[in-house]
C-alpha cells in the first residue's frame, strides 16, 4: 500500500451552508475583517439534503502550465470570498501555474494564490475577477469527530463532476506523510472509507449535518501499473478542519504558516520504536538539542527516546511530526520518553518556526 495525493484530471468538492452565527476575525497586520463559516442549526441531515446545499459553495480549481493541466477543488472559506484548498492542488508536483476557478453555475474567474503551507497541504486562493463569491461553508469541530459517524464527500473523481459518496469516519489521529514534488506534508489525518479518488483534492469531508470536518487530501492505494491513476481502496485521509482553519487564518494574516517544533535532531541510526534524540553531535548537526530550545528547556537529553505525545503513541519520525504539527506553536504538550530503560514524562512548551515547510 502507498499514499497518493488526490489531484487529478479534475477535482470537485461538496460542503453545506447553514444559517447560524459566524466567527468574525480581525487581522492585526492588515485591519481586514472577515466572517468564517461556522456550524449553525439546520435541517439537512440526509445525504441528498447535505449535497444539495453544499454544491452551492463548490468551486473547481484548474491549474495550467506548459504541458500540464491539473484540476482540484476548493470551497468558500470566509465572507471575503477566499477559497480553501490543498497546497498540492495549486502547485501540482510542487510547480505553480495559471489558476482558473469555476463555480457551480459553470461561470469562471481567474484566481491567484494568497499563500501556501506545504507542510500542512493547505492553500488559500483569491478570486481575481468580478464574480460574486459563494457563502462560506459551515465548519464543524474535528476535535469532536467520532469513529463510526457517517460522513459525506463529493467532487469530480476521474472527471465525473458532481459525484457524491458517503461512508463512515474510520479513524482519527492517523499519521500520514505525503509528497508533492520535493515537499513533504505530515498530516494528523481523519480516515474515512467514503470513496474518494483523484479529483477529490481540496474537497470537504462533512458530517451528516453538513458541517465540514476535514479537507480531503490523500488516499492509500494498492500497487498499480506504471503511469496508471491510483484508485480508491476504502482508505481516504482528510486534514482535520480545526487545523485547516487556523493554518488558513495564519496564511491570511501573515502570508505564511507557523509550525510548532520540539527543537532537537533525530538520530538516523536508531531503528526501534519511537524517535531517538541524536545521542551525540555529528557532521549533520553540531548539537543534538537546539540551544535554549523547547526540548532542552524541558530537560530532555541526547539519547532520550520519544515514545508518546499527549498520551498518543509515537512509532517513528513522521508520526512525531504529524502529532507536533497538530499543535499551535507555544502550546504545551506532554512528552513521554524513555531514558536508561525507564519511562518518564515531561511538559514541553512547543517552539515556533515560521515559513513554508
Amino acid at each position: 500500500m502507498g499514499v497518493a495525493l488526490l489531484a487529478g484530471a479534475v477535482g470537485g468538492l461538496i460542503g453545506s451552508r447553514a444559517p447560524g452565527l459566524g466567527t468574525t476575525v480581525v487581522f492585526r497586520s492588515t485591519g481586514q475583517t472577515m466572517t468564517l463559516g461556522t456550524a449553525g442549526p439546520q435541517a439537512a441531515g440526509p445525504v441528498p439534503g447535505v449535497a444539495a446545499e453544499a454544491l452551492r459553495s463548490t468551486v473547481t480549481i484548474e491549474v495550467n502550465r506548459p504541458g500540464v493541466r491539473a484540476v482540484g477543488t476548493g470551497f468558500f472559506f470566509d465572507s471575503a470570498g477566499h477559497v480553501l484548498t490543498n497546497a498540492h492542488v495549486v502547485a501540482p508536483d510542487g510547480k505553480a501555474g495559471k489558476l482558473t476557478v469555476t463555480f457551480a453555475d459553470g461561470s469562471s474567474s481567474p484566481a491567484s494564490v494568497v499563500g501556501v503551507a506545504t507542510g500542512y497541504d493547505i492553500a488559500v486562493v483569491k478570486l481575481d475577477g468580478p464574480h460574486r463569491p459563494g457563502a462560506p461553508l459551515p465548519l464543524g469541530d474535528s476535535n469532536g469527530a467520532v469513529v463510526g459517524e457517517p460522513v459525506v464527500a463529493a467532487g469530480a473523481p476521474f472527471d465525473l463532476a458532481g459525484t457524491i459518496t458517503s461512508g463512515i469516519l474510520s479513524a482519527v489521529d492517523r499519521p500520514v506523510t505525503t509528497r508533492n514534488g520535493t515537499a513533504a506534508a505530515y498530516l494528523n489525518a481523519l480516515q474515512t472509507d467514503a470513496p474518494i479518488n483523484p479529483g477529490n483534492s481540496g474537497g470537504p469531508l462533512l458530517d451528516d449535518a453538513g458541517r465540514v470536518i476535514g479537507v480531503n487530501s490523500a488516499i492509500s492505494t494498492a500497487a498499480t501499473p506504471e503511469g496508471a491513476e491510483p484508485g480508491n481502496v476504502g482508505l481516504g485521509f482528510a486534514i482535520p478542519v480545526n487545523q485547516a482553519k487556523w493554518v488558513a487564518e495564519s496564511i491570511l494574516e501573515h502570508g505564511k504558516a507557523q509550525y510548532a517544533q520540539l527543537g532537537f535532531t533525530v538520530s538516523g541510526k536508531y531503528d526501534g520504536k519511537g524517535v531517538q534524540i541524536m545521542p551525540e553531535p555529528s557532521k549533520e548537526a553540531s548539537r543534538s538539542l537546539v540551544l535554549g530550545g523547547p526540548a532542552e528547556k524541558a530537560g530532555l537529553r541526547p539519547g532520550d527516546v520519544i515514545t508518546g505525545l499527549d498520551g498518543r503513541a509515537i512509532a517513528n519520525g513522521p508520526a512525531l511530526m504529524s502529532a507536533v504539527w497538530s499543535h499551535h506553536p507555544h502550546d504545551r504538550a506532554e512528552v513521554q520518553f524513555v531514558r536508561d530503560g525507564r519511562t518518564r514524562s515531561v511538559t514541553v512548551v512547543l517552539g515556533e518556526r515560521s515559513g513554508d515547510a
